[in-house]
């Protein structure tokens, strides 16, 4: 006769329930499915990556010679324009001068939303001229866009932490500033980019060559609904198209679907230097005949190119984003250095697995 079972406390009485009650099985322990070989390359060259980003500091990324231009916010922003086109940038720390302090990062995204303004508010095209960097504010207030980009590091925490914070800011690149011992003030140092965080890592870590996996398989880049034009669209619907969907470019198509250029947000600075705003009114193809006779081009790449070589691409040539294309040239998707950033920081971040 089978025993019957005994609840604690209560001698040797039984609860009715526990006849109906079926009795636990032990269940057979599944074993973890064996890590591929390249499953295993790819773990560890990330990890790899991420070691060397925090025992390094932005001063490390910087070249030994370099240039910083830094706009004082009263400057007007006709005048910033001419700078930056004069010396082949496309963006510069800002400083107030009234207080000493660190204001912010001047982008081509803050000339976009002054275009914005503008096309919203045809009459004030006269005034546009006078404007200076400080009423940036107002006009980012009154089109209801996002504030300056105001992030920024000490040059001597670890390059994890700066590359962290560009991506909860959604920065493509962030200001160095440290604190003079003397007189205890903010002091820009430099500015660094995803592109030079990217590069140095290219050239110095050499477990990137373990980074085998496809595009595909890693699910890196955007590949639906993607935002596209034509050449004969006008300059000013692509500049929505930026603005609206916070993208830095948009994939030109002809009619058959094939990529035959990019529209990118630095091309508004080439059509609105010297303040000639009629510029805008250009189609797409007339704009992009204004590009220096010196642009690289567009990066391409396909869905099953790896990311191995995408890093050795990184580390050769001044790369912003690749276009991802076919066989016959149609586009894919769009590959940019924030989604490359994003995965070599946070991809299986939380995996406490192995």
């Amino acid at each position: 006769m089978a025993s019957l079972p005994v609840i604690p406390g209560h001698g040797g009485f039984v609860q009715p329930s526990s006849y109906l009650r079926p009795r636990r099985q032990s269940q057979p322990m599944t074993s973890p499915k064996p890590e591929s070989a390249i499953d295993r390359d790819q773990r560890i060259a990330l990890q790899r990556i991420r070691d060397f980003l925090k025992v390094r500091t932005s001063y490390d990324v910087l070249p030994l010679s370099f240039r910083l231009i830094i706009f004082d916010t009263s400057l007007l922003v006709k005048k910033s324009l001419t700078i930056l086109t004069q010396n082949g940038i496309v963006s510069a720390p800002l400083w107030d001068s009234k207080t000493s302090t660190f204001a912010g990062l001047l982008t081509t995204s803050d000339y976009i939303n002054l275009i914005q303004y503008y096309w919203q508010n045809p009459d004030a095209v006269n005034r546009i001229d006078q404007f200076k960097l400080n009423s940036l504010r107002d006009i980012e207030k009154a089109i209801g866009v996002s504030p300056l980009e105001t992030a920024s590091i000490h040059p001597l925490k670890p390059l994890y932490e700066a590359c962290r914070r560009m991506l909860e800011t959604r920065a493509r690149r962030i200001p160095l500033v440290d604190v003079d011992d003397e007189t205890g003030r903010a002091m820009v140092v430099s500015v660094v980019t995803q592109y030079r965080i990217l590069k140095f890592v290219a050239v110095n870590v050499h477990e990137t060559q373990l980074l085998r996996k496809p595009l595909r398989h890693l699910k890196l880049g955007t590949y639906k609904n993607l935002e596209t034009a034509k050449m004969e669209t006008p300059v000013f619907d692509v500049i929505h198209q930026l603005v609206n969907c916070n993208i830095s470019s948009v994939p030109i198509l002809n009619s058959d679907g094939v990529v035959t250029n990019v529209f990118e947000a630095v091309d508004v600075i080439t059509l609105i230097k010297g303040a000639n705003y009629d510029e805008l009114n250009l189609n797409v193809g007339e704009a992009l005949q204004k590009r220096s006779e010196d642009f690289p081009g567009i990066y391409t790449c396909h869905i099953d190119d790896r990311l191995d070589t995408i890093f050795d691409t990184i580390r050769k040539s001044r790369v912003h984003r690749l276009v991802v294309i076919d066989e016959d040239s149609r586009l894919v998707g769009v590959l940019t250095l924030s989604d490359i950033l994003e995965y070599i920081l946070l991809e299986g971040e939380g995996d406490d697995s192995r």
